[in-house]
């Protein structure tokens, strides 16, 4: 273990020192992109050599079962500051309806084991202060890739702290049980996108590009509700880093996460979550002091 984590050190500092390369064409709307694609690869990085591994064993060692109900038990945790965004931002019958999930999966889902409120017709919603203050008109600000944590926006990252204070596994005592309860979720959340991340390292081209689009449209997403046309963040061509062979023919390639329109009188289409590394909605926060990925 101690060997491993020795390495992911050594790896994570050779790409940090190599990534730090001017990006000579950056993306409109996204001014920190050498720093953002330099904290990229390090935290795909730490990622494939620490987080990934871990999480398949726990796949292998553990049932799907099992895994199911603590997705469930900690999804119904989330419940609860997911119902105080929502009736902050004033979407009262949603407020009411994740109070509603947390007491019945609480009480007839022995602890949020089983997830019985879908079952009953009661969805379950999307909700962190970053959407909130995002409800109220307070502008996302520039894309940023936290260390560990992943996407964010100047906006996001600043709802972090109140989505840390606003999760209940803050309050657990003693410490020692809250940081079991945060490594068992995010194990348990990065098990859930291994399929994601097979998906992303085969289609996209530029994996950061991939990542960062489909966050900031999700987002997007979330806040209006679906009523606005996700804006095009890739209208710009992919850097040119000056390399002179495979990176010539990728210039000017595109890939942008965008909408299809629908056809006449069909609903608009709704995004999916975003591959692996960029998790909408809710925030994974750790105890203080410590760094992780944003999770669900």
């Amino acid at each position: 273990m101690a060997m491993g984590m020795r390495r992911t050190v050594i790896v994570a500092s050779v790409v940090a020192l190599a990534g730090c390369a001017t990006v000579t064409t950056p993306t409109k709307g996204d001014p920190f992109e050498s720093y953002n694609r330099t904290m990229f690869t390090i935290n795909d990085k730490v990622d494939q050599y620490a987080f990934k591994p871990v999480a398949q064993g726990y796949v292998w060692a553990v049932p799907e079962p099992v895994r199911n109900s603590v997705t469930n038990f900690f999804s119904n945790i989330g419940d609860v500051y997911i119902a105080a965004n929502n009736l902050l931002q004033l979407k009262i019958a949603d407020g009411v309806s994740d109070i509603m999930r947390v007491a019945i999966n609480t009480l007839f889902g022995v602890g949020g084991l089983f997830d019985v409120a879908t079952i009953a017709k009661l969805p379950k919603h999307s909700g962190d202060f970053g959407l909130t203050l995002g409800h109220y008109g307070v502008p996302s600000g520039p894309y940023v890739v936290l260390p560990l944590l992943g996407p964010s926006t100047v906006r996001d990252s600043t709802g972090l702290v109140v989505d840390y204070f606003g999760n209940p596994l803050t309050y657990v005592s003693p410490d020692s049980v809250s940081w079991a309860l945060y490594g068992v979720n995010l194990i348990n959340v990065r098990a859930n996108l291994l399929g994601a991340t097979d998906v992303l390292a085969d289609a996209a081209l530029d994996k950061y590009s991939f990542v960062r689009n489909a966050y900031l449209q999700r987002r997007q997403y979330l806040i209006t509700g679906g009523d606005d046309s996700m804006p095009d963040y890739g209208e710009a061509p992919l850097p040119n880093y000056g390399e002179t062979d495979g990176a010539a023919a990728a210039e000017g390639a595109s890939t942008t996460v965008v909408p299809v329109a629908p056809a006449s009188g069909a609903a608009a289409p709704r995004p999916a979550s975003g591959p692996a590394g960029t998790v909408p909605g809710n925030q994974y926060v750790p105890p203080s002091g410590f760094p992780s990925f944003r999770l669900r």
